[in-house]
């Protein structure tokens, strides 16, 4: 009935995820999620295919973001350095940045190694907003949510951000947006991010970090961006995704 590939929800959680089979060995189901940064397994009794068009719910935030009175004007917006341990959700979020006219890069460099390679790619790129995210996961059998090493990549999401900020110690001239699913989001703003996951331990959007880059890269520099309004641009708002206040990065010029 199910095969590689097919795309299921959960019956036992209300079918509240979009996944995608990405294997089947012993009659189990081992599952991405489509839309959220999400790894599971489930028997096949628990499945049922999803036989709907999968519609990507973000193409709306897209339009929300860009609102620039072009007039004589001329835009650069910030350059975005985007880490992700997900080749799948990274091309999802090069995607967007590109429908955005952002000039991104994208790095698929798994979580526990970005500590170490962090540093060289920051000289080589020198950008503006800096992305640490991937996969990660709050184990609460293991204890207290205060505990980092009750998670599965927080305390590399935390070395790497401690690292970007040896680089450059200034919030307002290297934005960092790191975390993931279920990630320890006090640690990570205390390591020195902006704006991280997640603050009531729930997964996020795949594209939750390139909404908030996008936006602080489309926001004039020095003009405040809006945290509130930012935050709630998100799948889940505040309850996936914190931060700090901030202003934009975007040089505005005259005449185009």
């Amino acid at each position: 009935m199910f095969k590689k590939g097919d795309l299921v929800t959960r019956k036992s959680y209300n079918h509240d995820t979009l996944f995608k089979i990405l294997n089947i060995i012993d009659d189990v189901c081992y599952l991405k999620g489509v839309d959220v940064r999400l790894y599971a397994d489930s028997s096949k009794e628990d499945l049922k295919l999803y036989e709907k068009e999968h519609r990507d719910d973000f193409d709306k935030v897209s339009d929300e973001i860009i609102n620039l009175d072009r007039n004589e004007y001329f835009f650069m917006p910030a350059r975005i350095l985007h880490f992700d341990g997900d080749k799948d959700y990274l091309k999802r979020c090069m995607e967007f940045y590109k429908k955005l006219n952002i000039k991104a890069i994208g790095k698929v460099v798994k979580e526990e190694v970005l500590p170490k390679r962090i540093f060289a790619y920051l000289n080589e790129y020198n950008p503006d907003i800096v992305i640490i995210t991937g996969h990660d996961a709050y184990y609460r059998k293991k204890g207290s949510k205060e505990d980092i090493n009750n998670y599965k990549n927080s305390r590399y999401f935390r070395e790497s951000i401690s690292v970007a900020r040896k680089y450059e110690k200034s919030h307002d001239k290297l934005v960092i947006i790191a975390g993931a699913c279920q990630s320890d989001y006090e640690e990570l703003i205390k390591s020195g991010a902006n704006y991280a996951s997640s603050p009531k331990r729930i997964n996020i959007h795949a594209l939750d970090p390139a909404v908030i880059a996008s936006t602080v890269a489309l926001t004039e520099k020095n003009q405040p961006v809006d945290l509130l309004e930012t935050l709630s641009k998100t799948k889940y708002g505040s309850k996936g995704m914190g931060g700090i206040k901030g202003t934009g990065l975007m040089y505005v010029g005259y005449p185009r």
